[in-house]
């Protein structure tokens, strides 16, 4: 199967788990059934400067984001740390994270959401 860009779902959520600004997403697949059941969610994330992802728990399922570009301030269950191009960043069930952009460029991440 092939998903074309422009079958994939575009979604503009304003302060997206509390954050800040308008974040933009775009789903890769149609429903968890894409992912055998095994998770929820495949995006690509846009944070434009000064817009986030707030601070949020994740009880079965876990979340990674790879960074694409740019370079974020993530929380991971409150230390913050410095993420760029080519980190992974992994919030296993149990904990909590968020992300910032608090720099002058697009940050542009890819998410994932899989079941425990």
């Amino acid at each position: 199967m092939i998903r074309r860009k422009d079958e994939c779902s575009v979604e503009y959520n304003e302060h997206l788990r509390g954050g800040d600004g308008t974040v933009k997403l775009t789903q890769f697949i149609a429903s968890p059934d894409d992912l055998c059941g095994k998770g929820r969610s495949f995006a690509r994330v846009l944070l434009n400067p000064g817009c986030s992802i707030g601070y949020h728990g994740h009880e079965t399922d876990s979340e990674l984001y790879y960074i694409l570009k740019g370079t974020a301030e993530y929380n991971d269950n409150g230390t913050l740390k410095t993420v760029t191009e080519g980190d992974v960043t992994i919030c296993p069930p149990g904990e909590g994270h968020g992300i910032a952009n608090k720099s002058e460029d697009v940050v542009e991440l890819i998410a994932v959401i899989v079941y425990a």
